[in-house]
């Protein structure tokens, strides 16, 4: 009997100790490219709170008393930085916050915004609407977005090393799925002509897919969905349209689509299939994680600008 009874203290001792040891990484992150992000190399290891949800607009997010309580209980927080998030600072210093921050933009070469606008007009958004001087949508490169993985997990491993051979598994295998949709991108849009890649999209989110893969955006509004767009901005850009025979316009999830229909009547140009620019969609949707949002737009990206068979 006592043997059974000492067997029967250490057994619920030992479950009693296993929430400590197996607890995970509380992680809060802005939005929900950076949450799954953290979810692909975190898997079993972390729970994440992402604060800007699904089709959410990171831009213009108001955060809430909710999101300062998840701040205050988090082991890490997720931010993109480039001025992506005004509002996370003064969120982090209402929930009294002390934690570590993974900035997962560091180490990336940020696009100017005169480069990223490539003479288009549009940069004084980047000055005007909270962004600085930069491009914050740097994870529209997948070269780019392997940088982001590298970042968080530093950030994972440092908040729970106990932990690092299982995040750095993750991490590995998270990678090679990022060379993949890299190597997709690149293959599907070699046989396009340079000069016929020129795509048109609700704003100026794109900057680092034109640079890296060799496509030309064009956006009636600046880096921020804050802008606005001039009378003159419409009628330049409806001119540029026509001019340069640009067959499609995309909408994206976060965005009003009353401006590119506008748009798309006075030049002709057909609107595209949805894309996913600063945000993923629900978890039923085509691009509920980073590489299949990577995939969707590729796939609409590539029908708008395939030549008439």
């Amino acid at each position: 009997m006592k043997r059974i009874f000492a067997v029967s203290v250490t057994a619920a001792l030992a479950l009693f100790a296993l929430p400590a040891l197996a607890a995970p990484v509380k992680v809060v992150a802005t939005f929900t490219i950076l949450g799954d992000m953290v979810r692909q190399i975190g898997g079993d290891e972390v729970a994440v709170t992402t604060l800007v949800g699904p089709d959410g607009d990171a831009h213009v997010y108001e955060p809430t008393p909710a999101d300062a309580r998840a701040l205050g209980a988090a082991d890490l927080v997720v931010v993109n930085g480039l001025g992506m998030e005004g509002w996370i600072e003064r969120l982090v210093k209402a929930s009294g916050y002390k934690g570590p921050v993974t900035v997962t933009s560091t180490g990336v070469k940020p696009i100017a915004g005169e480069e990223e606008h490539d003479g288009h007009g549009h940069d004084e958004h980047a000055h005007e609407h909270g962004h600085g001087v930069y491009d914050p949508h740097a994870w529209q490169s997948v070269a780019n977005a392997k940088i982001y993985a590298d970042n968080i997990l530093k950030g994972l491993v440092a908040a729970a090393p106990d932990k690092a051979a299982v995040l750095r598994a993750n991490h590995d295998a998270y990678e090679a799925k990022l060379d993949a949709v890299e190597a997709e991108i690149k293959a599907t849009l070699k046989p396009i002509p340079r000069k016929d890649r020129k795509i048109v999209t609700s704003h100026d989110a794109f900057g680092y897919y034109g640079k890296t893969y060799g496509v030309t955006f064009l956006a009636p509004v600046g880096m921020s969905t804050e802008a606005e767009a001039s009378a003159g901005d419409i009628a330049k850009m409806i001119r540029q349209i026509k001019k340069e025979k640009i067959k499609a316009v995309f909408v994206e999830n976060i965005a009003d689509p009353r401006l590119l229909e506008q748009i798309s009547r006075e030049t002709g140009a057909r609107i595209g299939g949805r894309v996913y620019s600063d945000a993923l969609s629900a978890a039923d949707g085509p691009a509920a994680t980073y590489v299949d949002m990577m995939r969707q737009n590729l796939q609409q990206f590539a029908k708008a600008l395939a030549p008439a068979s």
